[in-house]
């Protein structure tokens, strides 16, 4: 191919990615947000049930994790429909992408792949166009064998499924509170909780609780957050000789000390100097994955 025609091409691609507006928080107004944001970004094996309306028909669909050889969707042989939050489509917007990859499914045959997102413009909906009914109820999964039937198994799916099942992380949902999930990462342990709240008023109330010293997780420590799809997900180290359980309440309760921080800072509460200086330190800890 010529420089000219690469040219052409590129310049294709720039205009189509500029006519698709960043989205910072791609899931805002979605029943339950933080699910959205945990299976694309902490959740290593994880499925959710999704039903969704698309020219004039009823659908419904399974969200994963992944899929095999990191597909965006899959229209299996026998109806059902898969699309993966972490296949890697990169528009500036993952609602609009992960929409177009549902819409791919529907188009495709029975028993094709969607290989990679389909192309996505300013015209593409975004999941909250399509989703009907209401916030995901997400399901952790040991494996991915739910992938394919069995007798679909091909060499190169077999081989990804292999790879897949066993580069997954222990994890374990806290029920106390919402989007809270304990996880094993070699040799330690961690807490990782999806807050729902813009990233300002989050960062403020953590920085009260940790001022106070209200910030502890039972034994575990704060080690700080990290910010994704808009939303601030702080991070424990917590015990690894511990059962995920026994985190389980001492969650809730951490829950209901953040919640009357935040709400002190809703009703303007300023930061007191120490608070001030707890918030600088978490933000200058902070760092930003999407």
């Amino acid at each position: 191919m010529g420089k000219a025609s690469r040219r052409k091409g590129a310049d294709k691609k720039t205009a189509r990615a500029a006519r698709v507006p960043f989205a910072a928080r791609p899931f805002e107004g979605l029943p339950g947000e933080t699910g959205w944001v945990a299976l694309r970004e902490i959740l290593p094996a994880a499925t959710a049930r999704i039903s969704f309306a698309y020219g004039g028909a009823p659908y419904t669909a399974t969200v994963a994790t992944v899929l095999p050889l990191a597909w965006a969707g899959l229209h299996r042989t026998d109806g059902e429909r898969f699309v993966a939050t972490q296949s890697g489509a990169g528009s500036g917007d993952l609602s609009r992408d992960l929409a177009a990859a549902l819409i791919g499914t529907v188009e495709a045959e029975a028993g094709q792949p969607v290989i990679k997102t389909p192309p996505v413009t300013i015209d593409t909906p975004r999941l909250q166009d399509l989703l009907t009914g209401d916030a995901p109820q997400l399901e952790l999964r040991d494996g991915f064998d739910f992938w394919v039937e069995q007798d679909e198994l091909d060499e190169a799916t077999s081989a990804s499924l292999e790879q897949a099942n066993s580069a997954i992380t222990p994890t374990a949902a806290l029920p106390s509170t919402e989007s809270a999930y304990w996880c094993r990462i070699g040799e330690r342990t961690y807490v990782r909780w999806v807050l729902p709240h813009g990233e300002e008023e989050a960062t403020a109330a953590l920085a009260r609780l940790h001022a106070s010293g209200n910030d502890s997780l039972v034994d575990g420590r704060l080690l700080g957050a990290f910010r994704t799809c808009g939303l601030l997900v702080p991070v424990w180290e917590v015990d690894a000789a511990a059962e995920p359980a026994s985190y389980d309440e001492g969650m809730g309760q951490l829950a209901g000390r953040f919640d009357v921080a935040l709400a002190s800072v809703r009703a303007g509460e300023a930061l007191t100097d120490e608070e001030r200086r707890a918030r600088a330190g978490l933000v200058s800890r902070q760092i930003t994955i999407r």
